[in-house]
């Protein structure tokens, strides 16, 4: 799989799990793809949420290797 059908991949993740996030006021960005790790943003009400760790693990960590396998954590940076 090439760099730019990865970034797809993970962008296809995104968009399935961002409708969940934006109707608890939250949304998330793509930080980056370096190696086996996806980098991504927590943002809006995500922030301050006392679950997103939760979120990240379960929701979208999950997603993200549902459609990019390869991929082994996925990392969120603080906003």
């Amino acid at each position: 799989m090439t760099t730019e059908e990865l970034t797809l991949n993970v962008e296809k993740a995104l968009e399935e799990i961002r409708p969940f996030l934006q109707s608890d006021g939250g949304d998330i960005s793509l930080i980056s793809i370096e190696d086996e790790s996806v980098t991504v943003r927590l943002e809006g009400a995500c922030v301050g949420c006392s679950v997103n760790q939760m979120t990240l693990k379960s929701g979208v960590e999950m997603t993200i290797k549902k459609y990019a396998p390869q991929i082994q954590n996925v990392i969120n940076i603080a906003g």
